[in-house]
């Protein structure tokens, strides 16, 4: 029977357990020239000394002006792959894999002079209006993701993430509530996604995996649900995605009446049917710190993987912790086993 420790395969990603550190991000490139420093380094180098199976990076932008905040990640020029490379080479010495999420802030683009979207609707009332892009300055965009899952592959990741969720560049594109063009990316609500999947893909190796995380739900007034992103979602299944992310949210000030829960594992249900409806593998994540419940998720079938993030903020040996509450193997390093 699987669980939180066993063994995971998909394509060329070979994963020693089912614990994965979602990527959050940062906000800690000081010099806001999207190069990782010391500071990310040991951030993502320690959760693997502390077992997590497969780290993910924060989101990593395309260009400048599609960083949420100007101290954010970067992949829109080769000197940024070294230091990631650094981080790459070390997370895997000490036996753990990584992947990288790549994005566009979009309209969310806090820092931008005049951020871009699909359409101009300000994300809320205290937000810049964004200017719609051209038909062809969406083509260009796809065109930079290319190049950034160019230069991800370069660093030597394991798997690449594309950033289609929580309101940020993709879901304004797949979402009618910000998509109001009249364009081909406006007659189809996934293009967009899509091409960016499919430019992906082609600069990837063919045995490794590409990550769609997307928002399964919408928390606003007129907002889509789960029917909705099930069939956005066998689209870009169709495209290339190999394996689904299931958040929710993201793209507007929540409603009272669609606040999302705050119990543990609110989300998990989202990640169930996508893996049903789809017969994809998927990752779960949203308040699952408790080891118990974690392992539960996986041995129930709910989910393929399963992501801590808070918890792995806390603690950065979560996954030992775990290990040691659930009395599986001793994954503990050598040098701090006196400690367990």
């Amino acid at each position: 029977m699987q669980n939180l420790f066993s063994t995971y395969k998909i394509k060329n990603l070979e994963l020693k357990n089912r614990v994965v550190m979602p990527p959050m991000c940062q906000y800690s490139v000081e010099k806001k020239d999207g190069i990782a420093n010391d500071w990310h380094y040991l951030h993502y180098v320690s959760r693997a000394v502390g077992g997590t199976g497969f780290i993910i990076v924060e989101m990593t932008d395309v260009e400048p002006d599609g960083r949420i905040t100007d101290y954010d990640l970067g992949l829109w020029s080769d000197e940024q792959v070294p230091a990631l490379t650094k981080i790459v080479e070390a997370v895997h010495s000490h036996g753990a894999k990584i992947g990288i999420q790549i994005a566009h802030a979009g309209r969310k683009a806090e820092d931008a002079a005049e951020p871009v979207a699909p359409s101009a609707i300000p994300f809320d009332e205290n937000s810049k209006t964004p200017r719609a892009l051209t038909t062809e300055e969406v083509k260009g965009m796809v065109e930079k993701f290319r190049l950034a899952v160019r230069r991800a592959v370069q660093a030597g990741f394991d798997a690449i993430e594309i950033h289609g969720a929580h309101g940020y560049l993709i879901h304004q594109f797949h979402s009618p509530l910000t998509n109001k063009r009249d364009d081909e990316y406006g007659q189809d609500l996934t293009k967009f996604g899509r091409e960016i999947i499919e430019a992906a893909k082609a600069e990837m190796p063919a045995d490794m995996p590409l990550i769609m995380r997307i928002s399964a739900r919408e928390y606003v007034e007129g907002g889509y649900g789960i029917e909705e992103s099930i069939e956005f979602s066998k689209a870009y299944k169709d495209a290339g995605a190999d394996v689904f992310d299931v958040s929710s949210g993201g793209e507007g000030q929540i409603a009272a009446w669609g606040r999302p829960g705050t119990h543990a594992a609110y989300q998990v249900p989202l990640a169930r049917q996508i893996k049903e409806a789809l017969q994809v593998p998927v990752m779960a994540v949203g308040r699952l710190d408790d080891p118990i419940l974690a392992n539960a998720v996986i041995g129930n079938e709910e989910a393929d993987l399963v992501q801590v993030g808070r918890g792995m903020l806390r603690n950065p040996y979560w996954t030992l912790e775990a290990a040691k509450q659930l009395r599986k193997e001793n994954i503990v390093p050598k040098q701090y086993e006196a400690g367990f």
